[in-house]
């Protein structure tokens, strides 16, 4: 069994991944992490050296490895399903959850992290909404060619982790 989890940055991606990998019994990646591992650079460096445009062609390489593995979770970066037809990739080789979350939402938990991501780390709360609400309309068109989409609205880390659960077949 392969579970890609999909969903724009601050989604709970990683977080709801790693609950959900722990339950079932599987593997689990954030592909973000493996990424850095296998670089051994932050992905904020590899932004700074190489721009999106070849971080995202270095994404889609380690995309292509990781999907030859069985039996995990893998939470994908929120650009990921996006670029270089990775959501075709992702959706022929498993089941794919599109964590679904609200605008307000988003915005509230990225205004917290804005230093560790660098498509956001220089903008002030209104650039912000303003950014996501711009790449939610780019990205949602893609997103929603998951296998699997989740209206994640005022659920907890576990109820989610059981909503996933039961909506992939076991």
């Amino acid at each position: 069994m392969k579970i890609y989890l999909i969903g724009y940055m601050g989604s709970g991606k990683s977080t709801i991944g790693k609950l959900l990998s722990d339950q079932l019994k599987l593997d689990f990646i954030d592909l973000d992490k493996y990424i850095e591992h296998e670089t051994g650079k932050s992905i904020t460096e590899i932004f700074a050296q190489n721009g999106e445009a070849g971080f995202r062609v270095m994404e889609h390489d380690y995309l292509k490895k990781v999907v030859t593995k069985d039996n995990m979770v893998v939470s994908l970066g929120g650009g990921t399903p996006c670029f270089h037809n990775n959501i075709d990739l992702i959706n022929k080789n498993g089941t794919s959850v599109y964590l679904d979350v609200d605008l307000d939402v988003l915005t509230k938990r990225l205004s917290k992290e804005k230093n560790d991501r660098p498509l956001i780390k220089n903008l002030n709360d209104t650039e912000l909404k303003s950014f996501i609400e711009r790449n939610l309309e780019k990205r949602e068109t893609i997103y929603k060619q998951a296998s699997i989409i989740i209206k994640v609205k005022t659920l907890d880390k576990d109820e989610l982790v059981e909503k996933i659960k039961r909506k992939i077949t076991i």
